[in-house]
């Protein structure tokens, strides 16, 4: 992101990533909040991801509100969501921003995920209950050392943000194919016991996949998980800067709590060239990592 936006987002970091996951914890409280992370393509008929309209209003007219409601509208809440951050920016109210900051990064994380795409969208119609689950939490929990986390992207202006949300969609709907067929051709090579394992979790006994497993479906997958991944971050920071520019560029230095000192600089400095060179992990400088002992 540009100057005018870095210091501010380095000051709440941590705050961005603890809340991160609010939007999911939500979906416990609120039963609107669930079709807001997905989108269930094949209900919307055939080529549904080039063919449905990029625009709220005209998909409404279409399909009707119940439909979309039903079958899940992501990558037109995030425009909701860039709204909704545009308007905290030029307001200048500090805790708006971050609020709308870390919900949009989830949902746009969301639309990159291609199970958010699929009525089929844990394999249980194909009897790979489950595979939700392995894709986006249990492999990069166990293979993250090995994934590349750098990345040379600039922040840009997105004219037709709603166009870029859609190329994200797209851009998991179509790994689908390979997201079903690698888990059945690695199932092939391990048996119940070599599959699975028992595993606690909240006083109950649940059956879980083995890290040999979850290291094969990686393989066979390859970089798509990884590159996902860093799709996903880099459009987080286009939304951010999109909004920030269509608010009027505000100073933000002007509602920092905290002061941004020149040894926060020199800090933010070290933590960038760590992430170019994909050090993050070894420099023990990936938040989520530091602050839950777990990937996420």
């Amino acid at each position: 992101m540009p100057k005018g936006m870095q210091g501010f987002y380095y000051k709440n970091m941590d705050y961005v990533v603890k809340n991160s996951v609010r939007p999911d914890q939500r979906r416990n409280e609120d039963p609107s909040e669930a079709t807001k992370h997905f989108i269930d393509l094949e209900a919307f008929g055939d080529s549904a991801a080039w063919k449905m309209p990029m625009d709220w209003e005209t998909a409404v007219k279409e399909y009707s509100r119940d439909s979309l409601i039903k079958y899940g509208y992501v990558p037109y809440y995030v425009i909701v969501e860039q709204q909704r951050l545009t308007q905290a920016f030029k307001s200048g109210n500090k805790d708006s921003i971050l609020f709308y900051s870390a919900d949009i990064a989830h949902y746009i994380g969301d639309a990159h995920v291609p199970l958010h795409t699929s009525i089929n969208y844990d394999g249980q119609l194909t009897n790979q209950r489950g595979l939700h689950a392995l894709w986006e939490t249990v492999v990069p929990e166990i293979v993250l050392p090995e994934y590349n986390l750098s990345s040379r992207h600039k922040a840009k202006y997105l004219k037709h943000s709603d166009v870029a949300i859609w190329e994200a969609v797209r851009s998991g709907f179509v790994l689908l194919k390979d997201v079903f067929e690698q888990e059945r051709e690695a199932t092939k090579m391990f048996t119940d016991e070599t599959k699975y394992r028992i595993q606690m979790r909240n006083g109950k006994e649940v059956k879980y996949y083995t890290s040999d497993f979850a290291k094969e479906y990686s393989k066979r997958l390859g970089p798509t998980i990884n590159q996902q991944l860093n799709r996903s971050a880099s459009l987080v920071a286009d939304f951010w800067y999109t909004c920030w520019v269509d608010a009027g560029r505000p100073d933000l230095s002007k509602i920092m709590t905290q002061v941004y000192s020149n040894s926060d600089k020199d800090q933010f400095q070290l933590e960038k060239k760590a992430f170019r060179k994909n050090e993050l992990l070894k420099k023990q400088l990936l938040i989520s990592k530091k602050n839950s002992g777990a990937g996420e």
